[in-house]
């Protein structure tokens, strides 16, 4: 097996495993939305949190390595039309990630502390808090997993069909 079908399998095995991770993530944090047992939304919110840790976080950092790898390899242009190339699939799944990356600093972890903190509060009281309740349905938040679902579905397509 040459290293460009190598590094191809695993970019690919890394994709399913970040699908994976927020396909588990947005599953259980469905469900934490829907109980007002705060221990239960506690058990689901650190389950989600693992997904994010074990899948998310290295799969999404790593996929992106591998496939800018992959495209070298295998002569892509990864920058399409601005190094003169005549393929923009690459380009757009690029500009695709760039943007749930930048939800990062700007929405999930100035959100995550807000939950976090709002969940540790009503673990405290030991019943379903306001804040609580607020910072599971913040919108803001429903937006940005929208947006990564929908970026996430749009770069998997440009990877397979390689339209543009």
């Amino acid at each position: 097996m040459n290293l460009a079908l190598l590094a191809k399998l695993v970019h690919v095995l890394l994709g399913i495993g970040l699908v994976a991770g927020l396909v588990g993530r947005t599953v259980v944090m469905h469900r934490a939305r829907q109980v007002d047992d705060v221990r239960l939304i506690d058990e689901l919110a650190g389950v989600a949190g693992s997904f994010d840790r074990r899948l998310v976080i290295p799969c999404s950092q790593l996929v992106v390595l591998l496939g800018l790898a992959t495209a070298w390899l295998q002569g892509w242009p990864i920058l399409g039309f601005l190094v003169g190339g005549t393929s923009n699939w690459l380009l757009a799944a690029l500009v695709l990630f760039l943007g749930i990356t930048a939800l990062v600093p700007t929405v999930f972890i100035p959100t995550g502390k807000v939950f976090e903190a709002a969940l540790r509060g009503a673990v405290a009281q030991g019943a379903l808090t306001s804040e609580l309740s607020d910072a599971l349905a913040d919108r803001r938040v429903r937006r940005a997993h929208i947006f990564e679902a929908i970026a996430i579905f749009a770069i998997l397509v440009l990877m397979i069909t390689k339209p543009i």
